[in-house]
């Protein structure tokens, strides 16, 4: 609607828009396993990026539209809630993680958080407590690149 209004085309994309929709059209083919190695740079010719992370983060808040299943379901094998949570602390720890990822990673513990506790009871675990220290290294991190960069900006000038 404003794209009209302002003179740009609907068919009209950038560059970086294009680039956006490659990150996301690969991550929405990947598995958990193909999920931690390209968060851990595993993957040749595909850098981890903050869009990468937010795509991920998407896959598994949002529900299959053809199953309205989750992408990790209650019944599940505990070894893929594993592979989930800890992805999940990998994207906390990530170099790349920004503000709009934590506020996912929130939305992440709420939407999954009858399985987080039956697993933590069943397995003796605590992600629970894993996955909120997760969101406070995530804002620290956050933190610190704001830092940097205002640092940055004052050594620029």
């Amino acid at each position: 609607m404003f794209g009209n209004i302002l003179g740009r085309k609907k068919d009209d994309t950038s560059h970086e828009d294009k680039a956006d929709q490659e990150v996301e059209a690969k991550i929405s083919k990947m598995n958990l396993t193909d999920m931690r190695a390209y968060l851990k740079n595993g993957i040749k010719g595909f850098e981890p990026c903050e869009d990468g992370l937010i795509s991920i983060m998407n896959k598994l808040l949002t529900k299959n539209e053809d199953t309205l299943k989750r992408y990790i379901e209650i019944d599940d094998m505990d070894s893929k809630k594993k592979k989930g949570f800890e992805l999940v602390i990998t994207i906390s720890e990530h170099k790349k993680i920004t503000v709009r990822t934590i506020e996912q990673i929130q939305e992440f513990i709420e939407f999954y958080k009858d399985i987080i506790e039956k697993f933590d009871t069943d397995n003796k675990q605590i992600y629970a407590s894993k996955l909120k220290d997760a969101i406070q290294k995530g804002v620290m991190t956050v933190e610190m690149m704001t830092e940097v960069n205002r640092k940055a900006k004052v050594l620029a000038e």
